[in-house]
């Protein structure tokens, strides 16, 4: 990554941190589900509108959350 890309994520990160984050505990994923749902609400299936990328790397979140911590999503 380059100085000045590290340079901008470091300016923005405080600002985003309490809403992108790995989740650890189910107060956390319910926080990031809640976060999804809104994403999904304003983004829909527009794949050009500007919060896509991050609704999807909210889901990933999640599915990695519920992959790790919730065994029976996993086995359906």
């Amino acid at each position: 990554m380059l100085a000045s890309e590290m340079q901008k994520a470091a300016k923005v990160w405080p600002s985003i941190s309490d809403i992108l984050f790995v989740p650890h505990t189910e107060r956390d994923y319910k926080a990031l589900v809640g976060f999804l749902d809104n994403l999904v609400d304003e983004v829909g299936q527009d794949e050009r509108h500007p919060l896509a990328s991050l609704m999807e790397v909210v889901a990933v979140l999640i599915e990695k959350y519920e992959d790790e911590y919730v065994p029976q999503l996993a086995e359906q």
